[in-house]
């Protein structure tokens, strides 16, 4: 469930996928299990829809709600101004940028 994502931040290039419905471009920052205890992944969304009507910037996904993800050939411009490494809003890091 996690080898896409984490296949991203190795390539250093967008995963694209949909989310809540929405299509989306991501830039993956860090993969791990949340500290509610889902698998998910720490993103800044750089085009695409979103619930909040916010299309660009920090996101925290689920990544068993996510479906239809595929490493693009599209570079990543990680990190992003504000990511942290060692993310509090996951219990554990399984890959980090």
């Amino acid at each position: 469930m996690t080898q896409v994502p984490c296949a991203a931040i190795a390539a250093n290039s967008c995963l694209e996928l949909r989310y809540d419905g929405y299509s989306r471009i991501v830039e993956v920052h860090a993969v791990g299990i949340s500290t509610a205890g889902n698998p998910c992944m720490r993103v800044y969304q750089t085009r695409g829809g979103s619930v909040s009507n916010e299309p660009i910037g920090w996101k925290m996904m689920t990544i068993d709600k996510s479906f239809a993800m595929e490493v693009i050939a599209e570079r990543a411009q990680t990190p992003r101004q504000g990511y942290r490494r060692g993310d509090r809003g996951m219990s554990r890091i399984i890959s980090q940028i």
